[in-house]
């Protein structure tokens, strides 16, 4: 449940971010007749979104033997793949997605049309959404369907209250300081899911069946208890293959190195008037 909460949570706020931006911006700028052009783009994403992870549950509660494996395993490192991208992404656009916005939301008001608010709210959303899909599934597959469902829900509604204290001015909440602890953990969960995809495709004999690495069934088993929570929230084995362990320790020393790096100044935009030489 812990992964599918922040993962929820992670994605919520991205998506009550923009939402909250695009809102104060019409609100500062005297479009407030504009919100509803708005909160329907959110509904349509809404709707889409809960529409594909729904296709994507069905789907893979149907399939038996090698293709649920497979399935199961696409899922994943799927998911690995673009939870890997949102992070990295977020943590080098965070600081000018405020200007990008601004900018989108008063080129779509000055052309007029209602659809064009629409449309930014709906791509911006639904983004976030199949992002959220798609971890779930993911999540689902390791944990259990009741854990992943409960746990975003959660994280969702967290995240809708997080940004209406952000669309009020609320001070409160460091987002800096949350992408960042949350990307580190994430990376972490991301790793565990690498591992899991790997063991799927090796059961599937997509990849080969190396030995174990070691078995601490008898002391720590993942089935239950510690052993369970601690698989759930970073991808714990018992009894991991020397592939999967490989996966999950060069992902993890990759992604960390990469994310921990101090990152370049952003770029700044140039005074009004200025002229390039």
């Amino acid at each position: 449940m812990v992964p599918a909460f922040l993962l929820g949570l992670r994605e919520g706020i991205e998506a009550a971010l923009i939402v909250s931006i695009v809102l104060a911006f019409l609100a500062k700028t005297g479009e407030r007749s504009r919100f509803g052009a708005v909160w329907t783009g959110v509904g349509l994403a809404v709707v889409f979104s809960v529409a594909v992870g729904g296709a994507l549950f069905l789907t893979g509660r149907q399939l038996e033997g090698t293709a649920e494996e497979l399935f199961e395993g696409s899922a994943m490192v799927l998911a690995v793949g673009v939870l890997t991208w949102m992070i990295f992404w977020m943590r080098r656009q965070a600081a000018g997605i405020r200007r990008t916005l601004e900018s989108q939301v008063g080129e779509a008001v000055a052309s007029g049309s209602s659809l064009a608010l629409v449309a930014l709210a709906f791509l911006a959303v639904g983004r976030e959404g199949l992002e959220t899909a798609l971890f779930l599934l993911a999540a689902a597959t390791a944990s259990g369907v009741g854990e992943a469902l409960v746990g975003g829900v959660i994280g969702l509604a967290a995240a809708v209250a997080v940004g209406y204290g952000i669309y009020r001015g609320s001070r409160w909440f460091d987002l800096r300081t949350f992408f960042r602890i949350s990307g580190l953990l994430l990376i972490v969960f991301a790793a565990g899911l690498l591992s899991h995809g790997v063991h799927e495709f090796a059961e599937a004999g997509l990849l080969p069946d190396t030995p174990t690495a070691w078995d601490l069934s008898a002391v720590l088993p993942h089935s239950d208890g510690l052993g369970q929570w601690l698989r759930t929230l970073f991808g714990y084995s018992a009894t991991p293959t020397v592939l999967e362990l490989a996966v999950w320790a060069g992902y993890l020393a990759i992604a960390l190195a990469y994310f921990l790096r101090p990152l370049p100044p952003f770029p700044r935009p140039a005074p009004s008037g200025a002229t390039t030489a």
